[in-house]
């Protein structure tokens, strides 16, 4: 698989991801709405169920737009050629872990690349606020990183 084929794949899943939560939190939203409406009338305007139902509905709007706005940067990054430095939207392997620099969604699984193998690996995708996407910033193949006390050798950058 080319390095390009193989950054569409690991977008790809990422965008599946979001999509998925983006997903679970409009059903979530929906619900919270419903059992509001199914509650009845405003008997108090103090009534703490109600809050607390409207609180839980916000709280999962929001966690939709969230998930939409990421799903639009990732669009966004799918445009993009293949990176051969680690910046904004590359996709970096080392030795130990593999990371996709881009919305700080933490981790997915990908297809393994030998599709007779039903193995998925594990990427992290992470922003540029962390610690570790600091220490990649600016590198390319080859180099080596020390983070938390660990060595790490890039071995892949796309």
């Amino acid at each position: 698989m080319s390095p390009e084929e193989r950054r569409r794949q690991v977008i790809g899943a990422c965008i599946a991801q979001q999509q998925h939560i983006a997903h679970v939190a409009k059903q979530e939203m929906d619900s919270a709405q419903q059992q509001s409406n199914d509650y009845g009338a405003n008997v108090d305007r103090y009534d703490s169920y109600r809050t607390k139902l409207m609180r839980s509905r916000d709280m999962y709007a929001k966690q939709l737009s969230n998930a939409n706005a990421s799903i639009r940067v990732l669009h966004e990054l799918l445009q993009q050629p293949p990176h051969d430095t680690a910046e904004h939207g590359a996709i970096v392997e080392t030795d130990k872990q593999r990371f996709f620099l881009s919305i700080g969604a933490g981790k997915f699984l990908v297809p393994h690349q030998a599709a007779l193998q039903q193995k998925q690996d594990i990427y992290f995708a992470i922003s540029a606020q962390t610690p570790i996407y600091v220490a990649l910033k600016g590198r390319r193949v080859g180099d080596t990183i020390i983070f938390n006390g660990q060595q790490q050798t890039i071995t892949a950058i796309f």
